[in-house]
């Protein structure tokens, strides 16, 4: 069992128990967010700190469409 700790810009993102890690180029989904992992550190045997890129998040815009309206 390896302590994985995942890193977004130094910003901990998740703490996980896991048997296996992930390798640098594997695209993971935390919290709801893909992303690829981008570099791997191993702190001591059962630390491990690894940085991940994750995809930016597209707010949904709705554009007014003011010809339903009525003007008044």
């Amino acid at each position: 069992m390896f302590n994985v700790h995942f890193f977004e810009n130094k910003n901990l993102l998740l703490n996980q128990a896991r048997n296996n890690v992930p390798a640098v180029g594997d695209v993971l989904t935390i919290k709801g967010r893909k992303g690829t992992v981008t570099s791997i550190t191993k702190v001591d045997e059962v630390k491990i700190h690894i940085e991940m890129e994750l995809d930016q998040l597209i707010k949904n815009k709705q554009l007014a469409d003011d010809s339903k309206k009525k003007k008044r």
